[in-house]
């Protein structure tokens, strides 16, 4: 196995992860806090990369982080170099690219909290930031860390972005995935199916920790002390 492409995809999904969990939080809660048309286009946006073809959102951000377009110039001007070809650039797709399977198990979570502990909470003068860590987190927890698992294991599973974005520099952008596709064209079926053993027992492992993972709804002594 290419360890070297291992500690890579490591560090990326877990930077990854990070940011998703930075940026997914507030963006769940406030699609799941209410309707409208702004929050239906939110959530489309979100899901968008489950239907898009990698490739296309890959070449997209390609595009962007160059240096032709006035956001890419200002990219390379901030960091310094060009992100494409780049561990910043896999991590910028990577985010994005992952970014419904970290937003849609909070938004469920979210969802399924019972507003009137909510209600209850803010009468009692509970701050909105307090009702949030406070009542609002206990009881999506559950959503909280399928959230985390399926961010962090999409990631380690990415390929068409990560490609297109990083190309497959030894050391720099050469991913896990990256690293199989090259065994397979090099003939190294032996190598090839070790690294594929490997990234099947860690998806196994995480769905079926996720599969494990107790429901987001309490029973209401549960739900009531968290209140108190």
């Amino acid at each position: 196995m290419d360890f070297e492409a291992l500690w890579l995809t490591l560090r990326l999904a877990a930077s990854t992860t990070a940011i998703l969990m930075l940026v997914g939080l507030p963006l769940a809660w406030w699609i799941a806090s209410g309707r409208g048309v702004g929050r239906a286009m939110a959530q489309a946006a979100v899901a968008l990369p489950l239907v898009l073809p990698p490739t296309v959102l890959g070449f997209y951000l390609l595009i962007v982080m160059g240096p032709l377009t006035a956001p890419g110039r200002l990219l390379i001007r901030l960091a310094g170099h060009p992100l494409a070809f780049s561990f910043g650039g896999l991590l910028i797709g990577s985010a994005l690219y992952s970014l419904p399977f970290a937003v849609q198990p909070l938004v469920a979570g979210f969802e399924a909290v019972d507003r009137g502990y909510i209600e209850a909470a803010a009468g009692l003068g509970a701050a909105p930031a307090r009702v949030f860590f406070s009542v609002v987190l206990p009881m999506a927890r559950a959503s909280l860390l399928t959230s985390a698992v399926l961010a962090f294991t999409h990631t380690v599973g990415e390929f068409g972005v990560v490609l297109m974005l990083g190309g497959n520099i030894p050391g720099a952008t050469r991913t896990l995935s990256i690293s199989l596709y090259d065994l397979v064209e090099e003939g190294s079926y032996a190598a090839a199916n070790r690294t594929a053993l490997a990234l099947v027992g860690f998806s196994m492992i995480a769905l079926v920790v996720i599969y494990l993972l107790p429901s987001t709804r309490r029973s209401d002594g549960r739900q009531a002390d968290v209140v108190r």
